[in-house]
Order: C-alpha cells, then structure tokens, then sequence
C-alpha cells in the first residue's frame, strides 16, 4: 500500500463511517493503556500510532507507517491491534439502522480491535487509528490523546453518570460535561444501563433515531432538541471508561427466534449472560471477579466496582412480574419469572462479599485519599426502582386442593434483608468508604448516612420516573406490604437537599431531587478539591447556561 496511492475521492481515508465507533480508552496502567473500536468486517490489519509525530502526519503518511513495515520517522510508535469478533451481537425488527433492515433476531457481526499501548510517558500522548477493511480500504482516525494512570498522589477530575440508555437528551448531557470540564478527564465513571439491550449491536453504535452508547460518548450522536442538534462529545477517545454493570447489560435466555427485547425481559436465575458486555470491556478486570467486580486507583482516588443489580419486572402484568406470576404464565413454571431475583450474589459471606472485604482491608484502599464505591442498583433513594427490597424473593406458591393445579405463585422483599442495606452499608461504613456511586432510578438525589458515608444517584441524564417524596406528594405504586415503602429512601435517610440552586415546587420549596424530563444533570468529582460537584441543564433552553447546583466535601 505504500507510495502508489488511488486518489483520495476514490480511496482516501475520509469514511469514518467504516469504523462503528471511534476509539474508546480503558484501564490505563503506570506506563500503558488500552485502545479500543470496532469494525463490521475483520478487517486487513488494524493499528494504533502514538507519539506526538502523528498530529503532523496527513492521512495517507498515517497509513504508510501503519502498514509499512520498513516505515521509520521520529515521534511516533506503531501497535498493533488485536481482532476479536463479538460472540452474541444481533439485530431483530426494532432496531433501526439507517438504510437497513431485519426481521430478526439475526446475528450481526461485529469485531473487536484492541490494542494495549505501551511505554507511556506521564501526561498526555496524541495517538491515532488506523483501520484497513477487507477491501483495502483504510480508514484514519484524527489525533486523539492517551495517558498513562494517574500516579497514586495526585488529584484527579472523574465524571459520574449512568443510565444513558439511547435516552434523548443524552447527547446534550455530554456535550454540555465537554464545554464545563472538557474532555481531558482521569475517568468516566459509568454506574450501569448503557445501553437498553445489550445484544442489539444498533444500542451500542449506530441507532438512527436515538443517540447509542459509543455515538453521544464519542461525539458521533444526532439527537435534536428544541431546535439545537446535540452530537455528545469526544470524551472516551481522550478519558477512559471504569463501566459497571447495570439491569440492561444482562441477557436473558437465547433464542433463535424471540425478538431481542423478548430475550433481555427473558432470565431466569440459572439461566442469563453478559457476554456481550464482558467483550466490550474486557478490562478493568481482577483475578476473583474479571470484568464484573474489580478495583483501580485513579489517582488519589481508589475505586472499587461491584456487579449489584437483578432483574427489573413490572409490578403488575399478565406474565411474570415483581410480586406475582400472572395467568397467562401461570401453569407453565417454564416461563416464571421469579420476580425480581439478583443476578450476582453480594450477600454477606458470597464470593463478591468476600473479595470486597479483602479489598477494602488492602494497602491500596487504606492508603487513598478517598474510597469510592461504584454499582448499579440503588437501595437508598426516591425513586421507583428503589423498592422492592434489594433481596433474593420469597416464593409462595398455592395450589388448587382438589387439582393439585397452581393457582397463585406470589413473592415477597423482606425489607430487613435488603443486601445493600443489611451487608453492603455496614461494610462500606466500617472501613472510611467516602462516596457510592449508584443509578438505577432516573433521577439526581444524594444522602449522608451517620458514618459519614455519601450516597449519590446522578442518573438523570435523559429521563426520568418520578420521585416519591414528601416533597413531590407521590407515592409508589405498590401493593399494601409492611415492607414496601411507598415514600421516601426505604434505608431510612433523609434526602439532603442541593447546596447551591436547588430546583423548587410550584410554592417556591426547595427540592431534594432533580426529576425531570427536560432538566439534565451530570456530576464531578474533583479530588484536588475533595468535593463532588453537580451540575445541571434545562434542553428547552438551548442557548442557556450550565447550572452547578450542589456541591458537597467528600471527607
């Protein structure tokens, strides 16, 4: 390929649309970092170029050094990336592509090209992509930038959020971190739901009609609100992502022929996967949990990330749902749901409970500045998805005396057995935890417990379900159960209320919670401050200002 180039109208590299998603970044190291995209073919050869000789280069001297093995020049370095094709990734009748269509579920190929970069000096290094497809055709990425980890010391800027979902006004969400904070970040900390069912590949890259996972967090999106289109912001090709998995990165049972939205509302609790997420983030990883539970110091900030969610249902339905199986699914325990059972055991005495208590007893947990703790579900908050109680259901089931036939199958939440509330909470009080960092329920509301710990949601970043609160005057659509609060945090703590410009009710009273369909809020955190910062955005006000609404000291 080298020196008898087709011209660049016939042949150049100018088609970013041949690459599914633009370079994302995971776990650095002291000295490295991971390079991550994605093709639909396997490809002729897939190379990442590092060095601040590559932000010279013209496209076509980009892809000279890349495939040309005799290629040399000062400033740059040559990786190649290893391609891997995803096992599970498929499209069906509801997802929508532009210009293509399936009847589904059919399988869609998908390859991942990863490449470990290493020899990282500290700060920042420009790095580009380079991609050949089967057709000889390459593709060049513009310089983009990567850093080793942050040493153990120094402070650091990490950006929470979570529940992004293809929600509309996501893209404006992240456009809006990139003009407050830039996109030079130490970490994007994802507390779960990326996507809304992670097999459909269109969730992840290219949805026509909502902004994907990797499209708004990589400046790709095209949603339009009040007249403004809203493109996200190029934030994982410079700051890498610590995700963590939520409800809708699990898959239910397989089949060949239900659609993808059937099989993602379809686990049972012998029988559901996360492939697809685990070969999308292979890494951050630890020995015990791999990609579900690990632990990196960003900084001076040690993270700590568990799997803690189950599977939501519907609290009333004909077929399986929170509290009962319904009748259309009644006589056949082949398509019970079980309510809403975990997905990962997080109990006192499991394996994740286990390695948790090692972890936050180790050297690196002790030794940091702050403690962060990371996962999806919520047991502390207003939201709907707060209740039931985070605990494996208690099954009842009735039969028919003279028939022997089932004739109800109900399930109960113990609230004293919340496993968040019951084990989690003390764990995390006991041993200096500064911050958890949860999703789960569309909303902003934060809490302090009396060991000091802080407990945020941040999940509003699109939409929300409401708040119940004493404030808002909504109750939760429940059953009537003692241990089924239809008000306020079922752990029993106050919500505290935003320390700068609270949003107000119709009387002008300060609210504890940001819930609501317009208004868009990310967070924070900075540790050269020791606080977390929130900020928040109104999309029917396009021209108007970034809002920081509350701030809190993390010590």
């Amino acid at each position: 390929m080298t020196g008898d180039h087709q011209p660049a109208a016939e042949a150049g590299p100018t088609d970013p649309s041949r690459l599914l998603c633009e370079p994302y970044l995971l776990d650095p190291g002291p000295e490295s970092g991971y390079v991550v995209w994605h093709t639909e073919d396997p490809g002729n050869g897939h190379f990442v170029l590092v060095g601040p000789g590559v932000t010279g280069m013209t496209d076509w001297q980009a892809v000279d050094a890349a495939t040309d093995d005799a290629a040399t020049g000062p400033g740059w370095r040559r990786f190649t990336a290893q391609t891997r094709q995803l096992s599970r990734t498929r499209e069906d009748a509801e997802s929508r592509v532009a210009g293509r269509a399936w009847t589904g579920p059919v399988g869609r190929p998908v390859y991942r090209q990863l490449a470990e970069i290493t020899g990282l000096a500290a700060g920042r290094t420009p790095y580009r992509v380079v991609s050949i497809d089967d057709q000889g055709r390459p593709t060049v990425t513009t310089a983009y930038s990567i850093a080793p980890a942050v040493s153990g010391d120094r402070p650091v800027r990490l950006l929470l959020t979570s529940d992004h979902q293809l929600k509309a006004m996501t893209a404006a969400n992240l456009a809006k971190v990139a003009e407050t904070v830039g996109v030079h970040l130490d970490g994007v900390l994802m507390a779960g739901d990326m996507v809304n069912v992670a097999d459909r590949a269109s969730d992840w890259f290219d949805c026509a009609d909502a902004p994907a996972f990797f499209a708004a967090m990589t400046g790709r999106a095209a949603t339009t609100i009040a007249g403004r289109t809203w493109r996200g912001a190029e934030l994982l090709q410079h700051t890498p992502l610590y995700p963590a998995i939520g409800n809708h990165e699990v898959m239910g049972r397989w089949s060949e022929t239900a659609s993808l939205d059937s099989q993602f509302n379809d686990p049972q609790p012998a029988d559901w996967d996360v492939t697809t997420y685990e070969e999308l983030f292979p890494r951050p990883r630890s020995e015990a949990g791999g990609p579900r539970w690990w632990s990196r110091t960003i900084g001076d900030v040690h993270l700590i990330t568990l799997f803690v969610t189950g599977i939501w249902r519907p609290h009333v339905t004909t077929g399986a749902g929170t509290f009962a199986e319904g009748p259309a699914v009644l006589a056949d325990p082949e398509h019970w749901g079980y309510g809403r059972f975990i997905f990962e055991p997080v109990h006192r005495g499991s394996a994740q409970y286990r390695w948790l208590e090692r972890e936050l007893a180790s050297e690196a947990a002790r030794s940091a500045r702050f403690r962060v703790v990371m996962f999806h579900h919520s047991s502390h908050g207003l939201g709907d998805n707060s209740t039931p109680a985070f605990t494996d259901p208690v099954q009842v089931v009735e039969r028919d005396p003279d028939t022997g036939t089932v004739s109800s199958v109900r399930y109960a939440y113990p609230l004293a057995e919340d496993h968040v509330l019951r084990d989690l909470e003390p764990l995390l009080s006991a041993n200096g935890v500064h911050l958890v960092h949860t999703g789960h329920t569309h909303l902003w509301n934060r809490f302090r417990n009396p060991a000091g710990v802080n407990w945020l949601e941040t999940s509003n970043v699109g939409n929300s379900y409401g708040a119940y609160d004493v404030t808002s005057g909504l109750s939760r659509p429940l059953p009537e159960g003692p241990d089924l609060v239809r008000q306020g945090d079922p752990g029993g703590l106050r919500p505290v209320v935003p320390t700068i410009a609270p949003l107000t009710d119709p009387t002008g009273a300060p609210l504890p919670y940001v819930a609501s369909n317009d208004v868009t809020v990310f967070t924070v955190l900075d540790s050269a401050a020791g606080v977390v910062r929130s900020y928040r955005f109104d999309t029917r006000e396009p021209d108007s200002s970034v809002l920081l609404f509350d701030e809190f000291p993390l010590a």
